[in-house]
């Protein structure tokens, strides 16, 4: 007998981040977008996977995850509507057997679509399985200060990553790959997920300069703690800036004490012995 969807782990995660991602204003309106990959198997325990509720076409190939189950925010949905309504701003999608559909099993009650960044998510859950066996979220939010920093700071890759490793200790320990940087490029195009899943290939967050971050993990709570960590540094940057800049910071060598003490390897060109 199937379980009740409302109480599934992985819908009841979508809805509390989204929840959250709202609460700290990082998804504001219909901004940013969340996919969830789960097994066959814990979707079976509340769904029947034998009946589809519709078939929406994709132009974008996404061959290599034929058969995957996701759980998706839906176009034009509003983060702090999911909550109260699962059923019409998430959706339960299987990609299609010819690459270019997928499957609606569940959600977007009102006739709705998975988000426009479908596509994006798909070529960067590829790519981060390719590293990472055990990968399963794609986050994307409009995270306020990194946006901000996107505006003040070089966008340069090795002096972007110091700076945020520099604001909180915790930072080279979360992300010790650093951050990727893709140049500005209209949203929901093919070539914008190609531009981050090449990124992705070496960084699990990548920044979209003057628009938001995307980030990917193993699990919700990683994906949105890689975010916030960053989001914080972002945030700590704004307020020495605002109080006339640094007189003082972590030295290279400090940072590679610390590299060393918690086991994680720092990206190459960040630090000077």
């Amino acid at each position: 007998m199937l379980q009740d969807i409302m109480t599934a782990p992985f819908l009841r995660e979508m809805c509390d981040t989204t929840a959250n991602l709202y609460r700290l204003g990082w998804d504001e309106r219909n901004g940013g977008n969340i996919s969830y990959l789960i097994g066959e198997e814990e979707v079976s325990d509340y769904l029947d996977i034998s009946r589809v509720e519709r078939t929406v076409s994709m132009s974008f190939d996404a061959s290599e995850l034929t058969g995957r189950y996701f759980i998706v925010t839906g176009s034009g949905k509003y983060f702090k509507n999911v909550i109260k309504d699962p059923a019409v701003n998430l959706g339960v999608i299987r990609i299609g057997q010819d690459g270019h559909s997928y499957e609606l099993l569940w959600g977007f009650a009102d006739g709705g679509v998975a988000t426009s960044e479908l596509p994006t998510h798909l070529m960067n859950h590829m790519q981060r399985l390719k590293v990472d066996p055990k990968h399963r979220v794609i986050m994307h939010c409009h995270a306020t200060h990194l946006i901000g920093m996107t505006f003040t700071h070089s966008l340069d890759e090795i002096e972007f990553t110091k700076t945020l490793w520099e604001m909180c200790t915790e930072c080279l320990v979360v992300f010790p790959e650093g951050v990727g940087i893709i140049p500005w490029m209209v949203p929901g195009t093919d070539a914008i997920g190609e531009a981050t899943a090449e990124r992705m290939k070496d960084v699990r967050i990548v920044m979209w300069p003057h628009h938001g971050v995307f980030g990917a993990g193993t699990t919700m709570d990683e994906t949105f703690g890689l975010i916030e960590t960053a989001e914080k540094a972002a945030q700590v940057y704004t307020i020495v800036c605002a109080q006339g800049g640094k007189k003082q910071t972590i030295l290279d060598q400090e940072l590679l004490d610390l590299a060393q003490a918690f086991g994680v390897t720092p990206r190459p060109g960040v630090l000077q012995n």
